[in-house]
């Protein structure tokens, strides 16, 4: 049985006002009006709601039943339309980001910092994974923004942010010669240090390699980036990394690229959201601060 809501506005207004004349000017509407819905809404419930007397209304026993549920409920619903209104003008609310670590520290902490200080009701929640992870979590509905590796979906609609690229590098004391320019078949001769097989990035690297015919078979795959970095500096082989991440490590002359006579194409990371669905307030206004470089 449906009963419309506004039938029980006005129930409420006038068992709280017992008057049906004070209920009618509350309400902006006529005495009729609200004699209507009155009796509209007992012939609904099939109750009796109201007792009338000369100087007004009181509830009945039934009538009183109902007025303690349709009081919380419209205070409910008064208490999420205030709660909807301050999230619209990001006073409060959550925003979920799937980002991996080293996008997180690399890219996004600038934009982080300068959102929470413009918004700070807004809870800032950030879901660490890697690219295929926070693309599955975006579709589930887990996260309302991801950011990942270059992806191709259908149902995402995405940002270029930066572009990343491919890199081998050494410990600066490492048996090589880095002036040597070497091939794909020589650099997939050294012992290789890459990125676990799950990483979009070492999937990208191993499929660039096999266009050629050559296979990559690393002697240490780690889970940590920052990892690839501390054992090539201890010389325990060739790094596969990406270049803008290790930037600080090479610019220490901790580690050393190798030339290469072969140009691994560049990647994109991608700010992504689920198309053909509206993004809550504080997403938009969080990708239009990126899309803007407005920190």
């Amino acid at each position: 049985m449906a009963v419309k809501l506004e039938l029980y506005r006005v129930f409420k207004e006038v068992a709280e006002t017992g008057n049906i004349s004070a209920a009618a000017k509350n309400l902006y509407i006529s005495q009729s009006a609200v004699s209507q819905s009155i009796k509209q809404l007992e012939t609904a419930l099939q109750a009796r709601l109201f007792a009338r007397s000369p100087r007004g209304v009181s509830l009945t026993s039934e009538g009183q039943m109902l007025y303690q549920y349709v009081r919380s409920a419209l205070g409910l619903i008064a208490t999420g339309e205030d709660k909807l209104s301050q999230a619209q003008q990001l006073l409060l609310g959550t925003l979920v980001i799937g980002a991996s670590d080293t996008v997180t520290s690399w890219f996004l902490t600038p934009y982080l910092d300068a959102f929470h200080r413009q918004h700070p009701g807004i809870r800032l929640k950030i879901v660490s994974g890697r690219s295929a992870k926070v693309l599955s979590m975006l579709k589930s509905g887990a996260v309302d923004i991801a950011f990942a590796s270059s992806p191709a979906d259908s149902t995402v609609e995405s940002w270029p942010c930066f572009a990343t690229h491919s890199a081998f590098v050494a410990g600066s004391g490492y048996d090589c010669d880095f002036d040597h320019v070497y091939s794909l078949r020589e650099i997939a001769d050294f012992p290789l240090i890459l990125l676990e097989r799950k990483a979009s990035s070492r999937v990208f690297l191993e499929q660039y390699f096999l266009k050629s015919g050559v296979t990559l078979t690393p002697e240490i795959e780690l889970s940590s980036r920052s990892l690839l970095v501390s054992l090539a500096r201890i010389g325990l082989g060739v790094a596969g990394v990406t270049l803008e991440f290790v930037q600080k490590a090479l610019d220490a002359g901790d580690i050393r690229l190798l030339k290469t006579d072969f140009t691994i194409p560049a990647r994109s990371v991608d700010m992504c959201t689920l198309r053909d669905v509206m993004p809550t307030a504080a997403a938009t206004a969080f990708m239009e601060m990126v899309r803007s470089g407005g920190l």
